[in-house]
């Protein structure tokens, strides 16, 4: 398995990069690879690549899989011989025995039909060892193109132009060092677009990745001691970086929309969750250093976002209504541009967390505690959770009394706060008992009903800003001042309707 990050390079920064990558003793190298799958993408639908690639006099035959976390990869390579002639035929059982060598060939077995070759790369690399005390990191800078349909009219081509650092020997706190210092240094950002998947983009007509929701864990693929407080702590980290990563990424590299930023602001909140609620499991674990930078981008995503998510809850229901168009709406209801989202997100501050969040995750079970405290065991975990999720739900519970009489502010903050009971239910959900589903299914109305009143009110403080230059905006206003009565009626209706907080199975019994 390998650790490393991956980085995209800005095209203003690549002369600095690759004067800084060929700084001492290097090595360059002309790669040519080809890739394969089934007709019905048995491979590229379970996150399988496999490959023949040209490393220069050498044939070298590859297959990488997804890991558990989001810098792990299963990889594995077997030499095919000197590149003196044609290239070799692919052979799959080569990568038996392993893991990354039984899903492809579990994947070839489920198949459709043969292997056939979909796209190529061609890149320069340049390669070079970076000594820390106590271990190596191997960087690789790859220039290059990925091809599809080569050779035929339809062919087609993306860029290539990534930084590679992983881990040879050592701790892991020397990659991450290093990482950090390389990202901040050039302007580099994360991504985890793989050269496969730009050749899956090139083979579709109009292929985009949608934006990644969150989904509630699941018991299979984590650690067998999932409520020892560490391992629970990297397990839900790792979930909340599985959106943002895959978000993130989109944005950056120019191809998100509103919707990805939507999905990356409910990523990091569940992320901040995560580093709020369950920090008293291992004490001294999380570093405070992540939070602000994750404060500033959530936030300023949400200025990008908030206005225009609102307004297209809401300008439907007010032109069926009869409201006059108006042309400040139409153009406040645009999703952000990609550009603006992009610049935020590349921040390397917020880089920087990203590597630091990534490599807690890629902890092993052996790692020292952060502290002189050490973590929780599955026990002491279950009774701490426990009684946290008790605390939320009681809060919430007590704020829907009487939702009607409380302040504004407290109604926000009650939504928040069941946003906080929800992402920490979906966190320990492997380990709650069978009335979890419904459980969670009982929180949707009522977060349903809150976001469309902070919409409204979003909405309607707009308006009113408008209506002093436009008066045809006085009809909105109106209609959304007298709709408050009956949307927060609705979120009364839907907050007494939450189900009863569901216990949290004894350890052994998952």
């Amino acid at each position: 398995m390998e650790i490393e990050f991956k980085f995209c390079i800005p095209p203003e920064r690549l002369a600095a990069v690759q004067a800084a990558a060929r700084r001492g003793t290097h090595a360059h190298i002309r790669m040519e690879a080809r890739y394969f799958d089934t007709p019905d993408a048995a491979l590229s639908s379970r996150g399988i690549a496999f490959r023949l690639r040209r490393e220069g006099d050498q044939w070298v035959q590859t297959v990488k899989a997804l890991g558990n976390g989001p810098l792990d990869r299963e990889e594995h390579n077997v030499d095919r011989g000197h590149a003196t002639g044609p290239a070799p035929e692919p052979q799959p059982e080569l990568h038996a025995g392993t893991v990354a060598g039984t899903r492809l060939l579990g994947a070839l077995q489920a198949a459709s039909g043969p292997l056939t070759e979909t796209y190529g790369t061609e890149m320069d690399r340049v390669t070079r060892d970076i000594a820390f005390k106590g271990g190596v990191v191997e960087l690789a800078l790859d220039i290059g193109r990925v091809i599809a349909h080569r050779g035929t009219p339809q062919q087609k081509e993306a860029r290539i132009c990534e930084l590679e650092l992983e881990l040879k020997a050592g701790p892991l706190a020397g990659l991450v060092a290093i990482a950090t210092r390389w990202a901040t240094r050039h302007g580099l950002f994360l991504s985890t677009v793989s050269k496969a998947e730009r050749g899956e983009r090139l083979l579709a007509p109009q292929w985009a990745r949608p934006a990644t929701k969150a989904t509630p864990m699941k018991a299979s693929g984590l650690p067998k001691h999932f409520l020892n407080g560490r391992a629970l702590q990297r397990a839900a980290v790792a979930h909340c970086l599985h959106q943002i990563l895959a978000n993130a990424s989109e944005i950056v590299e120019g191809g998100g929309d509103g919707e990805h930023v939507h999905q990356l602001r409910i990523g990091i909140r569940r992320l901040r969750t995560a580093l709020r609620e369950l920090a008293p499991l291992a004490p001294g674990a999380f570093d405070p250093a992540w939070e602000p930078p994750l404060v500033e981008v959530f936030q300023r995503l949400g200025q990008l976002r908030d206005q225009g998510q609102a307004l297209q809850s809401i300008v439907a229901d007010l032109r069926d209504a009869g409201a006059p168009a108006l042309d400040v709406i139409v153009a406040a209801g645009h999703a952000p541009a990609p550009s603006a989202a992009a610049a935020i997100v590349r921040m390397p501050a917020f880089q920087a967390a990203l590597i630091a969040l990534m490599a807690f995750t890629a902890q092993g079970e052996d790692a020292p505690p952060a502290a002189a405290e050490e973590a929780l065991d599955a026990k002491d975990t279950r009774r701490l959770l426990q009684k946290r999720l008790r605390r939320l739900h009681a809060k919430v519970r007590q704020g829907s009394q009487d939702f009607a009489a409380l302040p504004v502010e407290e109604q926000h903050r009650l939504r928040k706060r069941l946003k906080r009971l929800r992402y920490l239910t979906e966190f320990v959900a492997p380990a709650l008992d069978a009335e979890g589903e419904s459980f969670l299914a009982s929180l949707q109305p009522a977060l349903t009903a809150l976001g469309r009143l902070g919409d409204e009110r979003v909405a309607r403080a707009l308006y009113s800003d408008i209506a002093a230059m436009d008066p045809r905006a006085w009809f909105g206003m109106g209609w959304l001042t007298a709709r408050e009565a009956l949307t927060v009626a609705d979120c009364e209706k839907a907050l007494a309707h939450l189900a009863d907080m569901p216990r949290l199975r004894k350890a052994g019994k998952r």
